[in-house]
């Protein structure tokens, strides 16, 4: 089931989805320069280089922070290319359960959102029962 941008104004809707190729295009382009910049080291503290205890273990603790978002980041660089492909294939805005379009407002706070509001929520309850 595919509701292809079926709103009563369709070529608004067109207009407003295509404002968030952009910012998920300049998303991802940022994550990609954050990348590089801490793979050619401008990132990087070594614990070595602190004198005492206390300096190497807050170095430590810097680096591992550094990872996890690192980490992080190359969740939403996935979720980013994905919510693209999504664009390419004129699935992007429709939700991938039930098909129906996501609202415009779920879309402005996370872009690389799959699911309509209702079809997330009922994931979360789902997770939350397994749990």
């Amino acid at each position: 089931m595919t509701a292809h941008f079926t709103t009563t104004n369709s070529k608004h809707r067109r207009q407003e989805i295509a404002h968030f190729q952009h910012i998920l295009e300049e998303q991802r382009d940022e994550l990609l320069r954050n990348a590089q910049r801490a793979a050619s080291g401008e990132v990087q503290l070594d614990p070595d280089d602190f004198p005492d205890e206390i300096d190497a273990a807050s170095a430590e603790v810097e680096l591992a922070l550094i990872g996890r978002l690192r980490a992080r980041e190359r969740g939403l660089l996935n979720k980013i290319h994905l919510a693209l492909e999504r664009f390419e294939n004129g699935t992007f805005g429709e939700c991938a359960e039930c098909g129906e379009e996501i609202d415009i407002r779920r879309l402005a706070a996370r872009p690389v959102a799959e699911l309509c509001i209702d079809c997330k929520a009922r994931q979360e309850r789902i997770e939350r029962n397994v749990s």
